[in-house]
């Protein structure tokens, strides 16, 4: 298990691979208001970890694992911010702040249970089934494609 710090990192540098369709560490400092040095830290965290691949100077990659983590923390973030903004009705500079404290403190199992209610009360699709934040899919729309 990584810090929230470094699940920023991931995700700060999953969405600059699909905005750039590269990672270097002058970006990943610049869009995180932070120093190269720090970016490097997290990186040999990270590379420690198999969520990047990475030598000095050279390009980032995220790793399967890595790519996994960022999209986890990047959904954790969407079902708590559309929970504040279109069910409790924050204003979205109050549900982008607060969702960006929740998420990093809330359990999967209370995030899935979250995803569910959220779903259901927008309409957004049916996830009355096994949703788990650790898949990207929900376990019983992946065993129905498979049967």
């Amino acid at each position: 298990m990584i810090s929230k710090a470094l699940e920023e990192y991931l995700k700060t540098m999953y969405i600059l691979k699909k905005q750039t369709g590269n990672i270097r560490v002058t970006d990943v400092a610049n869009k995180m208001n932070c120093t190269k040095p720090s970016v490097n830290k997290a990186l040999r965290n990270l590379k420690a970890n198999n969520l990047v691949s990475y030598e000095a100077y050279g390009t980032i990659n995220l790793t399967k694992q890595g790519e996994d983590v960022a999209k986890k923390v990047i959904e954790a973030y969407d079902i708590v911010y559309l929970f504040l903004k279109d069910v409790l009705n924050l204003d979205e500079q109050d549900a982008e702040q607060e969702a960006e404290n929740i998420k990093s403190s809330i359990s999967d199992n209370t995030l899935n249970k979250l995803a569910k209610y959220v779903h259901k009360t927008l309409d957004l699709s049916n996830l009355d089934c096994d949703y788990d934040i650790n898949n990207e899919r929900c376990r019983s729309c992946v065993r129905r494609r498979v049967n």
